[in-house]
């Protein structure tokens, strides 16, 4: 396919969007997409591998994922399209690159739906009811429990099927509903009980070392929080001014979101009763199945538990609409990169909404609903895959300043130079930190999308193969060292200890670097950063156009006005 039938069938489907997405609803996006199950679930989860230290892990968490965000709002500035967290790899890469940050955000993303769907059925089985308690055994859901979730997860489909203006009015409604009501649980359950001495005993504030904070934030659904930030630019191509209303709404969603949690984990652990403590044997070992609703009833807040038991509906129905819908423009970019049929490309012109792509995402769902039931296996696959396609948001920002510095960028920040390798040594740590051998079976996950690559790739002629290989070599070179190092690590990282404690922090942070360095140094013109350069001028001269023609109708119209009003005073003159 050529370039110019590219840039013209994408056009054509970007014209299908409805661009009615303001600053509040694209925040409302983010805000409603990290606040979901990660807020019934993360503060126990955090707790149980780092205990009182939690707390830094919610707030080290807020500031990776703040600065891995600033570079792709610069990004999302830049090319406000459909699914924009999948194309960006592609604009500076081309294929190879483009495809593997694809599939790795794509991974991420769309197994949260099923994540939200399980978070949603595993609260319900803490109904007093035995068919409720039936739905969830301890460690996973059963099969009526799969059934249920799997309810859920044609709810969302069919949220997203009608009309994008539908989602924003039903999500920005939502999301106000899942920001209040963490905020009265944190207060409720702090004035219930708030007992210091949590912190103190039953191993102090770091009772595994400070190793299990940094997992923490890789392993207990911080990273899955976090990741929200995403949805705003994925929804990009229905943004009214993406230049201002995409930065604002990934900061503010972030930083709003980093105060509910950090409330909210300061509550969990002071409300925990001492003897439960006692009795479990620390942090690691508490297994409610509904924590917060459990300590509600707990403190005789019966009113509070019930709130959760709705909440648990609504939270993470609410993130599994926004991803749903979020999943449907990322296969609709996968598509437009090349790697997907055209009909995944396909946008309904009376709804606004890219069916065909919805279809396959609930058809996905189903299948991670039936491998991984129970959510805390989900958070960390998600986690993990999340933190592998945030290495290109760092790399592509810096390598399309040298390649294309001449494209618009509404967001420019001065100090990128130095946010974005520093971005990159974040993800990489992250990654680390998310423990052998969790990220080699994610790594391995990575390399099961690549015969969909192979099979639209490789049937082209090697002179045009070959730049898309060597400037993807970086990022196949960096997952394969990664995983050695991770084999290699700490023990307290899963590692088989050949790296002492400290040391392999540093050589972590060295081999971001080298690959950030790498990455940018390898970036080329390729076709579609050409059709992009090529439909951003076009789109640049269309606006002059626009104004030319709008300047020149307002000349007319007061060219006549004065006409009209020379004529009146010859009137006047002459009948006086």
């Amino acid at each position: 396919m050529s370039t110019t039938q590219t840039q013209s069938a994408e056009q054509g489907s970007h014209s299908n969007y409805r661009r009615s997405l303001g600053t509040i609803a694209l925040t409302a996006t983010g805000l409603g997409s990290i606040i979901g199950s990660g807020w019934l679930f993360g503060a126990e989860r955090a707790a149980a591998i780092a205990g009182p230290a939690a707390i830094l892990a919610w707030v080290i968490g807020a500031v990776v994922a703040l600065t891995i965000a600033l570079t792709y709002t610069e990004l999302g500035s830049m090319f406000p399209k459909a699914g924009g967290m999948v194309r960006y790899g592609q604009y500076s890469h081309g294929s190879l690159a483009g495809y593997l940050a694809a599939w790795a955000n794509w991974i991420a993303i769309v197994s949260v739906i099923p994540g939200e769907a399980t978070a949603s059925v595993q609260y319900m089985s803490s109904w007093n009811f035995g068919w409720a308690q039936a739905l969830y055994d301890g460690k996973e859901l059963t099969g009526s429990g799969v059934a249920v979730a799997s309810v859920l997860l044609v709810f969302y489909f069919f949220l997203n099927w009608f009309a994008i203006s539908l989602f924003a009015k039903t999500n920005t409604a939502i999301t106000v509903f899942k920001v209040v009501v963490p905020i009265l649980t944190a207060s409720a359950l702090m004035m219930a009980h708030f007992d210091t001495s949590n912190i103190k005993d039953h191993g102090g504030f770091t009772p595994n070392g400070w190793s299990a904070v940094f997992s923490a934030v890789a392993l207990s659904g911080i990273v899955w929080a976090y990741n929200g930030f995403q949805s705003p630019l994925n929804m990009a191509g229905e943004a009214r001014n993406p230049g201002k209303s995409l930065p604002k709404a990934v900061v503010y969603s972030i930083v709003i979101a980093l105060v509910i949690y950090v409330a909210l984990q300061v509550a969990f652990l002071m409300a925990v009763p001492g003897g439960k403590l006692e009795s479990a044997g620390g942090w690691a070992h508490l297994g409610y199945n509904s924590p917060l609703a459990d300590l509600a009833v707990a403190w005789g807040l019966n009113w509070l538990a019930l709130l959760l038991y709705a909440d648990a509906f609504v939270s993470p129905s609410g993130t599994g609409m926004i991803y749903a819908a979020t999943t449907s423009r990322m296969i609709q970019g996968v598509q437009e990169n090349g790697h997907l049929p055209k009909i995944f490309g396909r946008v309904d012109k009376k709804t606004g909404v890219p069916r065909p792509a919805l279809v396959l995402n609930l058809f996905i769902a189903f299948l991670f609903l039936a491998v991984f039931r129970g959510w805390g296996s989900l958070a960390e696959i998600v986690s993990v895959a999340t933190v592998i396609s945030y290495i290109t948001g760092p790399v592509a920002v810096m390598s399309l300043r040298r390649l294309a510095p001449d494209l618009q960028r509404p967001v420019k920040l001065r100090i990128m130079p130095v946010v974005a390798p520093i971005a990159m040594v974040f993800g990489s740590l992250v990654l680390y930190w998310g423990r052998w051998p969790l990220t080699g079976k994610v790594i391995l996950i990575m390399a099961v999308g690549l015969p969909v690559w192979a099979w639209y790739e490789l049937r082209k002629p090697w002179a045009e193969l070959k730049p898309h290989l060597k400037a993807g070599a970086w990022m196949v070179a960096y997952l394969l060292v990664m995983a050695c190092v991770s084999y290699m690590g700490g023990t307290e990282f899963g590692g088989k200890g050949y790296l002492a404690p400290g040391w392999d922090i540093v050589v972590v942070a060295v081999i971001g670097l080298v690959f950030y360095w790498w990455g940018v140094r390898s970036s080329w013109r390729n076709p579609t950063l050409l059709a992009a350069e090529a439909e951003s001028l076009a789109a640049i001269e269309a606006e002059k156009a626009a104004e030319k023609a709008e300047g020149k109708a307002e000349g007319k119209a007061e060219g006549e006005a004065e006409g009209e009003a020379a004529s009146g005073a010859k009137c006047d003159a002459g009948t006086s």
